[in-house]
């Protein structure tokens, strides 16, 4: 790492070690904001998108029908960000199919892992305030068999790492992150500000948040996706939202090279402004995008009931239709175990779903099929209309 980038930055200090090389010590938060128009009009925005999704999300009569989409989706593109190649269908195939016929691409785990430590991070919430000891149980079922299991998952880092292209070393790394001791001072700080009063606004504090946790990187592998999972469990613990509706890795994804750019101004130039309107208006964007999903979701799903009730049906056939957002992929088997019906009365169901077209066989077998609601995939996945973008994304877009 280069300590000449580094000397005009407030935001934290480089130190050499004793084998030659530098490392970055951020300071403790919150640091000194200005507060100017651009970025008051940023949390302006952020905060109106935030409160109309949050007022959706209280108003859904069945919000698991988009909790469990959303999360997939996130699931998929914040390990996209990382580098795996899996798909929404690939994710829901991997954990609608326990068959020894279906082979996932190889990194299909990792997108899982993440979907647990989304889950069990929201169950713990209940009994367990978010904290270091939290983030250390999410990190191990996040790592758990995957890429990354032998940099001890669950467990803060004893060694040193770094942040560069393929064949870097601490020397020609592009950041290299607090060592061990000064990470340790660095995360008592971190979990004090987690704690503190603080007259700041909340989705500022979630902001400053989740850049502390980047570089203070205390994990060997697995901090990407652990500060973006920070994002969505604060949302919920702050009662910012009711539910995990909103996810930035979409915004992160279509904006990588931004993003990395925003948080290594911070580091080297003290930059705050800059990384807070950018993370702001991924809130802004992603929660808009997050209400016209789940308004197309609501209306395709209005369509499939009024499809269904304009026959003779079953209230169980309704039910089915419900579990087709929740698993757009799946066999009768899982149909039976979740109507809690028999198999021919099962594969009854699913005959009548695919006549009415909500659903198609995509395996071409006569034994061990698979069903695929190709619409609701589609309205999960679907591209953010322009319209929707703020002002300053529809700039970068227009960069590419």
């Amino acid at each position: 790492m280069d300590p000449n980038l580094f000397q005009d930055s407030t935001s934290g200090r480089v130190v050499k070690m004793a084998t030659g090389y530098h490392a970055f010590v951020p300071n403790p938060l919150p640091p000194s904001l200005e507060w100017t128009p651009r970025l008051i009009r940023a949390l302006s925005d952020a905060d109106r998108a935030i409160g109309q999704l949050a007022g959706l999300g209280r108003t859904v009569p069945n919000p698991r029908l988009l909790i469990v989409p959303f999360s997939r989706r996130e699931a998929v593109l914040s390990s996209r960000i990382e580098g795996t190649q899996a798909s929404l269908s690939d994710l829901y195939a991997y954990e609608a199919v326990q068959l020894p016929m279906f082979e996932g691409p190889p990194d299909v785990q990792e997108v899982q892992n993440y979907v647990q430590a989304l889950e069990y991070g929201l169950q713990r919430l209940s009994t367990l305030p978010l904290s270091l000891r939290l983030i250390r149980e999410i990190h191990e079922r996040l790592m758990q068999g995957v890429r990354g299991e032998y940099c001890t998952p669950g467990e803060f880092r004893r060694s040193q790492n770094w942040i560069g292209p393929a064949g870097s070393d601490l020397n020609t790394a592009s950041y290299v992150p607090p060592p061990v001791g000064e990470m340790e001072t660095a995360l008592d700080a971190f979990e004090k500000f987690l704690y503190a009063e603080t007259d700041l606004p909340p989705l500022v504090r979630l902001g400053l948040l989740h850049y502390q946790f980047e570089v203070i990187h205390p994990f060997l592998d697995g901090n990407g996706r652990m500060g973006r999972l920070l994002v969505i469990l604060l949302l919920v613990a702050w009662n910012l939202l009711p539910s995990p509706l909103l996810y930035l890795s979409v915004y992160f994804e279509a904006h990588r090279q931004t993003y990395y750019d925003r948080l290594m101004s911070v580091s080297q130039h003290g930059d705050w402004e800059a990384w807070l309107r950018f993370f702001l208006d991924g809130v802004a964007t992603q929660s808009r995008d997050a209400v016209a999903r789940a308004t197309r979701l609501q209306i395709l799903h209005e369509e499939y009931l009024g499809q269904i009730q304009a026959q003779p049906a079953s209230v169980k056939l309704l039910q089915a239709a419900d579990f087709l957002f929740v698993n757009p992929v799946f066999t009768v088997q899982q149909i039976q175990a979740r109507l809690a019906v028999s198999f021919p009365t099962a594969s009854k169901y699913v005959s009548q779903l695919e006549r009415l077209g909500m659903i198609r066989e995509i395996t071409g077998q006569a034994r061990n099929r698979v069903y695929r609601a190709d619409s609701v995939i589609q309205a999960i996945e679907a591209q953010l209309p322009p319209d929707l973008l703020s002002p300053f994304a529809q700039q970068m877009e227009g960069m590419g």
